[in-house]
């Protein structure tokens, strides 16, 4: 064990010199924020793909295979195919906004004349308090949070593979080196240490355990004769199962302020159109590749307590010493890339779509150091909310479920709707937000946190009121939805007033 734990530990310190190396471009707050929305291609592809991808992606993933076969890549197959849509209809639109959240587009869309043109003329990104994006940014920010801390949880399970950790040393030891790198460089850290993150994934998941799984189970033929014939079926899983995951990820990856930050990183729109295509068909890739894992564990190993426990059994009793450390290291950096991006995005909602709306604070050219070091401040007390926050918390799939079912029945359709329909009003989009969310959080109560329905009707309940309160109130105001179409169509000046570093 003392290679494997040689690769890890190498694996963590190289995460926390590239967040020091990351602090050294962080020089203003588009670097910090947002990588100074240069990231090219490749970068882009990794990226996304990486923090899409995360522990419940992989352990997950590879969980559901067990359980129920190649079936079970339907999860992660609905996650690829939400930024396949993301990427080919909305990305492009998405980047050409130049805004730094969710929120900052619904003001700039909904917003009023005023509003709106404080978006274009003084960079603000439409930082006047605007009450669609500030109650969609209390929304987002705690899905950002809860993402974040779940992601953080999964700290404890593989750092109790490697050395039998304390659950709680292994949350902090975990969450603090993400805090660490995050805080120091912001994007730019947490962009760098995304590649290397995407790189050991694919060695360990897809070309070493995938490979190693199926030949240490006889290979697909054996697999077959053993496992009853539901485990193949494609669709073994449930139709009603699917299409729920249809509505919580595949809309999910739509909306959410941790995916949007990352387009918003693209070089251009070209960039942010076929770079998460990639992005997206590679998820498709991984998808099926944890399902035949999975499967391989369930003749290996088929009287496991949980299915979630089969990654970790079969890494522990399958691979050689060495080849198990560097696919550990893939599972947490599977952790770590969801969990750097969802705790950046959840420190960027806080302080620019919460803090300073409150506060009502419109920051103009010549604050970019303050900016920085604002934003970095946000990211170590988050991290800090988020590390506390993994210790208490005992239900992980129950948080998560909530905050995808608030996520999506309460800011879906004013999104969409904004992005789709000129008729869409700032009422309506209030209206949305608060009868979905209300919707959302009645029915979880009445039919339980994990039940399909809330979900369902919150998502119906969002729309009709979003489509009736639109239609009964005056039409957005002709001069905000100029700018919304001139910014839409690129031809706005940047929000950014930030000069470019003299060393790029």
């Amino acid at each position: 064990m003392a290679v494997d734990y040689t690769v890890i530990v190498v694996y963590l310190a190289g995460m926390l010199a590239m967040g020091w190396w990351g602090m050294r471009r962080a020089r203003s707050k588009s670097e910090f924020l947002v990588a100074g929305r240069r990231l090219g291609p490749a970068m882009y592809s990794g990226t996304m793909a990486a923090i899409v991808l995360g522990g419940a992606s992989t352990i997950g993933g590879v969980g559901l295979g067990y359980r129920y076969g190649l079936s079970g890549a339907w999860m992660v197959f609905t996650i690829g195919l939400g930024l396949l849509a993301l990427s080919v209809f909305f990305s492009a639109r998405i980047a050409r906004l130049k805004v730094y959240t969710v929120s900052e587009m619904l003001d700039l869309r909904y917003g009023d004349t005023r509003a709106a043109r404080s978006a274009s003329v003084e960079g603000g990104g439409g930082r006047r308090v605007g009450r669609a994006g500030l109650i969609s940014g209390v929304v987002m920010w705690a899905y950002t949070l809860m993402l974040a801390v779940t992601s953080t949880i999964a700290y404890a399970t593989i750092f109790d593979v490697l050395f039998d950790m304390n659950r709680t040393v292994a949350i902090v030891l975990g969450g603090a080196i993400v805090v660490a790198y995050s805080t120091l460089g912001g994007m730019w850290s947490i962009t760098l240490t995304d590649m290397v993150q995407f790189v050991v994934k694919t060695i360990g998941v897809l070309l070493l355990l995938l490979p190693i799984a199926v030949v240490k189970a006889g290979g697909f033929s054996e697999m077959r004769a053993k496992l009853p014939t539901s485990y193949f079926d494609p669709l073994g899983i449930g139709g009603e199962t699917i299409f729920t995951y249809v509505l919580i990820y595949t809309f999910g990856m739509l909306i959410g302020q941790d995916i949007w930050q990352r387009v918003f990183t693209a070089r251009s729109d070209r960039t942010a159109k076929w770079g998460g295509t990639v992005a997206g068909t590679y998820c498709l890739v991984y998808a099926l590749a944890g399902a035949v894992i999975g499967t391989a564990a369930k003749v290996l190993y088929p009287k496991l307590g949980s299915p979630d426990d089969a990654f970790a059994t079969i890494v522990k009793d399958e691979l050689p010493v060495g080849v198990r450390g560097l696919v550990l290291a893939a599972a947490l950096a599977a952790v770590m890339s969801t969990s750097s991006g969802a705790l950046i995005a959840c420190a960027t909602v806080a302080n620019n779509d919460i803090w300073s709306r409150l506060r009502g604070v419109v920051r103009r050219g010549g604050e970019e150091h303050d900016e920085v070091k604002g934003n970095r401040v946000f990211i170590l007390i988050m991290g800090v909310a988020v590390i506390g926050t993994a210790i208490a918390l005992n239900n992980v799939v129950e948080a998560l479920t909530v905050a995808y079912n608030l996520l999506v029945g309460g800011l879906l359709v004013p999104i969409l709707g904004g992005l789709l329909w000129k008729r869409g009003t700032v009422q309506g989009a209030l209206a949305s937000v608060l009868v979905g969310g209300l919707a959302v959080i009645g029915l979880m109560a009445g039919y339980g946190i994990l039940a399909n329905e809330p979900v369902y009707y919150g998502l119906l309940a969002s729309l009709a009121a979003y489509a009736v309160v639109s239609l009964a109130t005056r039409p957005t105001d002709e001069a905000v939805l100029t700018v919304w179409r001139e910014r839409l169509a690129g031809r706005s000046p940047e929000l950014e007033s930030e000069p470019v570093p003299a060393h790029q």
